[in-house]
Protein backbone atom coordinates (compact mmCIF):
# COMPACT_ATOMS: atom_id res chain seq x y z
CA UNK A 1 0.00 0.00 0.00
CA UNK A 2 1.19 3.52 -0.85
CA UNK A 3 0.55 6.02 1.94
CA UNK A 4 1.14 9.77 1.74
CA UNK A 5 1.02 11.47 5.14
CA UNK A 6 0.66 15.26 5.42
CA UNK A 7 3.12 15.99 2.60
CA UNK A 8 4.42 19.53 2.32
CA UNK A 9 7.12 21.00 0.11
CA UNK A 10 8.61 24.48 0.34
CA UNK A 11 11.50 25.25 -2.00
CA UNK A 12 14.60 27.27 -1.14
CA UNK A 13 13.15 30.33 -2.86
CA UNK A 14 10.19 30.28 -0.47
CA UNK A 15 7.63 28.85 -2.91
CA UNK A 16 5.18 26.54 -1.12
CA UNK A 17 4.49 23.91 -3.77
CA UNK A 18 2.48 21.48 -1.65
CA UNK A 19 0.64 21.65 1.67
CA UNK A 20 -1.05 19.03 3.83
CA UNK A 21 -1.40 16.35 1.15
CA UNK A 22 -2.57 13.03 2.64
CA UNK A 23 -3.79 10.04 0.65
CA UNK A 24 -3.85 6.26 0.87
CA UNK A 25 -3.70 4.19 -2.32
CA UNK A 26 -4.65 0.53 -2.38
CA UNK A 27 -2.63 -1.99 -4.39
CA UNK A 28 -3.74 -1.94 -8.02
CA UNK A 29 -5.68 1.31 -7.71
CA UNK A 30 -5.47 3.99 -10.41
CA UNK A 31 -5.57 7.56 -9.11
CA UNK A 32 -5.47 10.64 -11.35
CA UNK A 33 -4.31 14.02 -10.03
CA UNK A 34 -5.64 17.03 -11.90
CA UNK A 35 -5.58 20.80 -11.41
CA UNK A 36 -4.26 24.06 -12.78
CA UNK A 37 -0.66 25.19 -13.03
CA UNK A 38 1.06 25.68 -9.71
CA UNK A 39 -0.94 23.11 -7.75
CA UNK A 40 2.07 20.87 -7.10
CA UNK A 41 1.20 17.90 -9.30
CA UNK A 42 4.73 17.25 -10.59
CA UNK A 43 6.20 18.03 -7.16
CA UNK A 44 3.93 15.33 -5.74
CA UNK A 45 5.27 12.73 -8.18
CA UNK A 46 8.87 13.69 -7.38
CA UNK A 47 8.18 13.20 -3.67
CA UNK A 48 6.52 9.81 -4.21
CA UNK A 49 9.36 8.65 -6.47
CA UNK A 50 12.03 9.62 -3.95
CA UNK A 51 13.64 12.07 -6.37
CA UNK A 52 12.88 14.88 -3.89
CA UNK A 53 12.42 15.01 -0.12
CA UNK A 54 9.34 16.58 1.50
CA UNK A 55 9.75 19.53 3.81
CA UNK A 56 7.26 17.79 6.06
CA UNK A 57 5.38 14.49 6.03
CA UNK A 58 6.23 11.05 4.70
CA UNK A 59 5.82 8.75 1.71
CA UNK A 60 5.49 5.09 2.70
CA UNK A 61 5.32 1.96 0.57
CA UNK A 62 4.17 -1.12 2.48
CA UNK A 63 5.13 0.60 5.74
CA UNK A 64 8.65 1.53 4.57
CA UNK A 65 9.47 5.22 4.28
CA UNK A 66 10.58 6.33 0.81
CA UNK A 67 13.39 8.92 0.88
CA UNK A 68 15.41 7.93 -2.20
CA UNK A 69 14.52 6.32 -5.57
CA UNK A 70 12.89 2.98 -4.81
CA UNK A 71 13.23 -0.23 -6.88
CA UNK A 72 9.47 -0.86 -6.68
CA UNK A 73 8.50 2.64 -7.89
CA UNK A 74 8.95 3.66 -11.54
CA UNK A 75 8.23 6.97 -13.26
CA UNK A 76 7.16 7.73 -16.84
CA UNK A 77 7.73 11.31 -17.99
CA UNK A 78 5.97 13.43 -20.58
CA UNK A 79 8.88 12.79 -22.94
CA UNK A 80 9.97 9.16 -23.47
CA UNK A 81 13.59 9.93 -22.44
CA UNK A 82 15.01 6.93 -24.27
CA UNK A 83 18.77 6.40 -24.48
CA UNK A 84 19.61 7.31 -28.10
CA UNK A 85 22.74 5.12 -28.13
CA UNK A 86 20.77 1.98 -27.25
CA UNK A 87 18.45 -0.04 -29.47
CA UNK A 88 14.75 -0.28 -28.60
CA UNK A 89 15.32 -3.73 -27.07
CA UNK A 90 18.24 -2.53 -24.96
CA UNK A 91 16.29 0.50 -23.80
CA UNK A 92 13.50 -1.78 -22.58
CA UNK A 93 15.93 -4.17 -20.92
CA UNK A 94 18.02 -1.46 -19.27
CA UNK A 95 16.59 -2.16 -15.81
CA UNK A 96 17.24 -5.91 -15.98
CA UNK A 97 20.93 -5.87 -15.16
CA UNK A 98 20.49 -8.91 -12.91
CA UNK A 99 19.30 -11.05 -15.84
CA UNK A 100 21.50 -12.42 -18.59
CA UNK A 101 21.19 -14.24 -21.88
CA UNK A 102 17.93 -15.94 -22.81
CA UNK A 103 16.06 -14.88 -19.66
CA UNK A 104 16.68 -11.21 -20.36
CA UNK A 105 15.94 -11.54 -24.07
CA UNK A 106 12.66 -13.35 -23.45
CA UNK A 107 11.50 -10.76 -20.90
CA UNK A 108 12.31 -7.93 -23.32
CA UNK A 109 10.60 -9.63 -26.27
CA UNK A 110 7.48 -10.27 -24.18
CA UNK A 111 7.42 -6.64 -22.99
CA UNK A 112 7.69 -5.35 -26.57
CA UNK A 113 4.90 -7.66 -27.70
CA UNK A 114 2.65 -6.31 -24.95
CA UNK A 115 3.04 -2.75 -26.23
CA UNK A 116 2.65 -3.76 -29.89
CA UNK A 117 6.30 -3.32 -30.88
CA UNK A 118 7.37 -6.94 -31.15
CA UNK A 119 9.18 -6.43 -34.46
CA UNK A 120 10.95 -3.17 -33.61
CA UNK A 121 13.48 -4.30 -31.01
CA UNK A 122 16.43 -3.69 -33.32
CA UNK A 123 15.51 -0.12 -34.21
CA UNK A 124 17.02 3.04 -32.77
CA UNK A 125 14.92 5.59 -30.84
CA UNK A 126 15.36 8.19 -33.60
CA UNK A 127 13.54 5.85 -35.99
CA UNK A 128 10.35 5.76 -33.88
CA UNK A 129 7.24 7.90 -33.98
CA UNK A 130 6.21 9.76 -30.83
CA UNK A 131 3.61 7.14 -29.98
CA UNK A 132 6.04 4.27 -30.54
CA UNK A 133 8.68 5.93 -28.36
CA UNK A 134 6.19 6.34 -25.52
CA UNK A 135 5.23 2.67 -25.85
CA UNK A 136 8.91 1.81 -25.38
CA UNK A 137 8.97 4.00 -22.26
CA UNK A 138 5.93 2.17 -20.90
CA UNK A 139 7.51 -1.23 -21.59
CA UNK A 140 10.76 -0.13 -19.91
CA UNK A 141 8.88 1.08 -16.83
CA UNK A 142 6.79 -2.08 -16.46
CA UNK A 143 9.40 -4.74 -17.27
CA UNK A 144 10.82 -4.57 -13.74
CA UNK A 145 7.31 -5.27 -12.39
CA UNK A 146 7.02 -2.25 -10.10
CA UNK A 147 4.39 -2.01 -7.38
CA UNK A 148 3.84 1.67 -8.14
CA UNK A 149 3.97 3.39 -11.53
CA UNK A 150 3.94 7.20 -11.68
CA UNK A 151 2.93 8.92 -14.92
CA UNK A 152 3.62 12.63 -15.45
CA UNK A 153 1.35 13.64 -18.37
CA UNK A 154 2.75 10.77 -20.44
CA UNK A 155 0.53 11.28 -23.51
CA UNK A 156 0.16 15.06 -23.65
CA UNK A 157 2.59 15.50 -26.56
CA UNK A 158 0.68 13.06 -28.78
CA UNK A 159 -2.21 13.61 -31.17
CA UNK A 160 -5.72 12.81 -29.92
CA UNK A 161 -6.05 9.49 -31.78
CA UNK A 162 -2.68 8.16 -30.59
CA UNK A 163 -3.36 9.39 -27.06
CA UNK A 164 -6.71 7.54 -26.86
CA UNK A 165 -5.11 4.39 -28.27
CA UNK A 166 -2.30 4.44 -25.71
CA UNK A 167 -4.73 5.07 -22.84
CA UNK A 168 -6.58 1.88 -23.75
CA UNK A 169 -3.30 0.03 -24.28
CA UNK A 170 -2.00 1.13 -20.89
CA UNK A 171 -5.10 -0.35 -19.23
CA UNK A 172 -4.56 -3.66 -21.03
CA UNK A 173 -0.96 -3.84 -19.77
CA UNK A 174 -1.91 -2.68 -16.26
CA UNK A 175 -4.52 -5.46 -16.01
CA UNK A 176 -1.80 -8.15 -16.15
CA UNK A 177 0.11 -7.23 -12.97
CA UNK A 178 -2.06 -4.38 -11.57
CA UNK A 179 0.51 -2.00 -10.14
CA UNK A 180 -0.77 1.08 -8.35
CA UNK A 181 -0.88 3.94 -10.87
CA UNK A 182 -0.64 7.63 -10.01
CA UNK A 183 -1.36 9.73 -13.10
CA UNK A 184 -0.84 13.49 -13.37
CA UNK A 185 -2.78 14.95 -16.27
CA UNK A 186 -4.45 18.09 -17.62
CA UNK A 187 -6.71 15.94 -19.82
CA UNK A 188 -10.17 15.53 -18.27
CA UNK A 189 -11.19 12.67 -20.55
CA UNK A 190 -7.91 10.86 -19.81
CA UNK A 191 -8.53 11.07 -16.07
CA UNK A 192 -12.09 9.77 -16.50
CA UNK A 193 -11.06 6.92 -18.81
CA UNK A 194 -8.26 5.64 -16.57
CA UNK A 195 -8.89 6.46 -12.93
CA UNK A 196 -10.73 4.84 -10.03
CA UNK A 197 -10.41 8.14 -8.16
CA UNK A 198 -9.61 11.66 -9.30
CA UNK A 199 -7.93 14.13 -6.94
CA UNK A 200 -8.72 17.75 -7.83
CA UNK A 201 -6.14 20.19 -6.49
CA UNK A 202 -6.01 23.91 -5.74
CA UNK A 203 -2.84 25.95 -6.35
CA UNK A 204 -0.62 28.24 -4.31
CA UNK A 205 0.05 26.16 -2.28
CA UNK A 206 -1.00 22.89 -3.86
CA UNK A 207 -3.60 21.06 -1.79
CA UNK A 208 -6.57 18.75 -2.25
CA UNK A 209 -9.87 20.41 -3.07
CA UNK A 210 -11.99 17.35 -3.78
CA UNK A 211 -11.78 13.60 -4.31
CA UNK A 212 -14.11 12.18 -6.96
CA UNK A 213 -14.69 8.43 -7.22
CA UNK A 214 -15.37 7.12 -10.74
CA UNK A 215 -17.64 4.09 -10.49
CA UNK A 216 -17.81 3.28 -14.20
CA UNK A 217 -16.96 -0.15 -15.60
CA UNK A 218 -13.89 -0.47 -17.84
CA UNK A 219 -13.47 -0.06 -20.74
CA UNK A 220 -15.33 3.21 -20.47
CA UNK A 221 -17.52 4.54 -23.23
CA UNK A 222 -16.57 8.19 -23.77
CA UNK A 223 -19.93 8.83 -25.47
CA UNK A 224 -22.14 7.36 -22.73
CA UNK A 225 -24.49 9.42 -20.57
CA UNK A 226 -22.78 8.23 -17.36
CA UNK A 227 -19.39 9.36 -18.70
CA UNK A 228 -20.83 12.79 -19.53
CA UNK A 229 -22.34 13.06 -16.04
CA UNK A 230 -18.98 12.30 -14.43
CA UNK A 231 -17.32 14.78 -16.79
CA UNK A 232 -19.71 17.57 -15.73
CA UNK A 233 -18.98 16.87 -12.07
CA UNK A 234 -15.24 17.03 -12.70
CA UNK A 235 -15.53 20.24 -14.72
CA UNK A 236 -17.49 21.89 -11.93
CA UNK A 237 -14.84 20.91 -9.40
CA UNK A 238 -12.04 22.16 -11.65
CA UNK A 239 -13.85 25.46 -12.11
CA UNK A 240 -13.95 25.90 -8.32
CA UNK A 241 -10.27 24.97 -8.04
CA UNK A 242 -9.28 27.77 -10.43
CA UNK A 243 -11.13 30.48 -8.51
CA UNK A 244 -9.03 32.83 -6.34
CA UNK A 245 -8.36 31.43 -2.87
Amino acid sequence: MLTLRNLEKTYANGVRALEGFSLGLAPGEIVAVIGGSGCGKSTLLRLISGLDIPTQGTVELNGEQVTTPHPLINLIFQEPRLFPWLSVANNVGFGLAELEGDDRRQRVEAALEKVGLGKLGGRWPKELSGGQAQRVAIARALITRPEVLLLDEPFSALDAFTRADLQDHLLDIWAETRPTLVLVTHDIDEALVLADRIIVMRPWPGRILEEIRIDLPRKRDRASASFETAKRQLLMSLNVSLQPN
